[in-house]
């Protein structure tokens, strides 16, 4: 495929940095990872279908919230977000659109740590560009 794993993280690590201080303020106890692409059983786990699976369906990115631990617990076991390379790539193979894209998706788990649902999040998904870049 296109991009090295190392260049990829590189623009994940880039969207994070550029984001607002008052929004990285909330970051400390957020893990966010990079991966090729999510397993058959994970997106099951996710709720995609056999059949959305065997259409190719996937995800771009996953927010795993930490449910129920204590304060203690959850600065050994913080939230993790996983941005998947390959969806990505397969499906913005401009470079520049895949880095909006990545940008995206970060922000938009990141939106999710801060509790908000994939509904509030509509609006944003649906702007092929919402941070008006050159």
């Amino acid at each position: 495929m296109g991009m090295s794993m190392k260049k990829f993280a590189a623009i994940v690590r880039h969207a994070v940095e550029s984001l607002p201080d008052e929004i990285k303020a909330h970051l400390e106890n957020v893990v966010i990872d990079v991966e090729e692409e999510p397993s058959v059983e994970f997106l099951r786990q996710a709720g995609f279908t056999d059949e959305e699976i065997a259409a190719g369906e996937s995800l771009y990115g996953y927010f795993m919230p930490l449910e129920g631990v204590s304060a203690t617990e959850m600065l050994e076991n913080p939230n993790r977000i996983i941005i998947f390379r390959n969806p990505l790539e397969e499906d913005f193979p401009d470079p520049h659109d895949l880095q909006i894209e990545i940008r995206k998706t970060v922000v938009h788990e990141i939106a999710h740590h801060f509790g908000l649902t994939d509904r509030d999040l509509e609006k944003f998904d649906d702007n092929p560009n919402p941070f008006h870049d050159p």
